[in-house]
């Protein structure tokens, strides 16, 4: 394994964790990026020293069993690694996957940047299916705790975020929100008749938004609307507090959290090969992973800096960010046999020096 000393000195200086855990940590981190994937029995393999790995194996068990993780303070590494100044877009959604027959089932917010999510909290739902409006309530009333209304920008969510509760306490809260709602949700007309929101759209032209006139009611608020026909027959409606001609647009924003999904399971770091099913103990292992998918998508910005990625002929990069520092981190950490390369690692652990 490599020297990971300064990334010990790095974390310290951002979560007040003692040494042991920290170096922990680091140990962790450096291997979820060498192996790509959260499987303990892989991860531990790589781990450096004379312990056999069934006694690393041991340790990361009790990490994930017995240690009270500062998420806090993981949330706000995480905000500063962003490197967004607030307010933020916010992006809200819900991925799941099967151990057998047991679901595992993970409610995310985060920051929206440069085309993907940064993970600032999530909660493990103890069920399979959609979240409810409790569990949304709860995760968003922990994200203000730690870094206020004021930092929001806006919210995007998918139409599993609607509901009348819901809605309701984003009004109240004075949260702005683009949230997209089905094409059957009653909005009213110009008549105030509520009809099914499809029938607002269904004649202007495929491809082209629409903001309808003046604010209508929506599930029980007074919100402004826009919406598109799509030429597979499919209606993209968005809903917000404040009128925009660019609702769809931001609320397009959405999409960055799909991206971090598929970073954290199969073109990352494999998600869905852990066996821990405790939700508690899942929660602590992809705060693991949110400061491994962070540091790789750091270095990527970093590398791009210095010399963009070209495009391809579709006009979209040849890889993302965070696969172009993620591969370029394990290619560092796992070729620690040359003075150039430990170089470049003092380089890219230095990234993570956001104090």
């Amino acid at each position: 394994m490599a020297d990971i000393r300064l990334l010990e000195r790095t974390l310290a200086q951002n979560v007040a964790w003692n040494k042991a855990r920290i170096n922990f940590l680091a140990r962790f981190v450096v291997a979820l990026i060498q192996t790509k994937t959260v499987n303990l029995s892989q991860v531990v393999s790589v781990f450096a020293g004379r312990a056999q790995p069934a006694s690393h194996y041991k340790r990361a068990q009790r990490f994930l069993r017995f240690f009270e993780l500062p998420f806090a303070e993981v949330a706000r590494l995480v905000a500063r690694l962003a490197a967004q100044p607030a307010p933020w877009v916010i992006t809200i959604d819900r991925t799941d996957w099967y151990l057998g027959e047991t679901p595992l089932n993970v409610l995310l917010l985060g920051i929206a940047n440069e085309g993907v999510t940064f993970p600032l909290l999530w909660a493990v739902l103890p069920k399979k299916g959609c979240s409810d409006t409790a569990e949304r309530v709860a995760l968003l009333e922990e994200y203000l705790r730690w870094f206020g209304r004021s930092s929001i920008r806006f919210l995007c969510a998918d139409r599993e975020f609607v509901g009348l509760d819901w809605f309701a306490y984003l009004r109240r809260e004075g949260i702005a929100f683009r949230i997209r709602v089905r094409a059957n949700t009653k909005v009213t007309n110009g008549r105030g008749q509520s009809v099914q929101a499809r029938r607002l759209f269904r004649q202007g032209r495929i491809g082209e938004a629409v903001l309808l006139k003046r604010a209508r009611r929506v599930l029980g608020q007074r919100l402004f609307v826009m919406g598109v026909r799509l030429a597979r027959g499919e209606y993209v409606i968005v809903c917000a507090p404040d009128e925009s001609e660019a609702l769809l647009e931001e609320y397009a924003r959405r999409w960055e959290v799909e991206t971090l999904f598929g970073c954290l399971k199969t073109r990352g770091f494999c998600l869905e090969a852990t066996h821990v099913t405790d939700a508690e103990r899942l929660r602590k292992l992809l705060a693991v992973v949110a400061l491994a998918f962070c540091w790789a998508h750091v270095v990527g910005e970093w590398l791009t800096r210095h010399k963009p990625l070209p495009l391809k002929k579709h006009g979209r990069k040849e890889v993302s960010l965070f696969r172009h520092g993620f591969d370029h981190l394990r290619r560092i950490l796992c070729n620690q046999t040359c003075k150039a390369e430990r170089l470049e690692l003092r380089r890219v652990i230095n990234l993570l020096s956001c104090t």
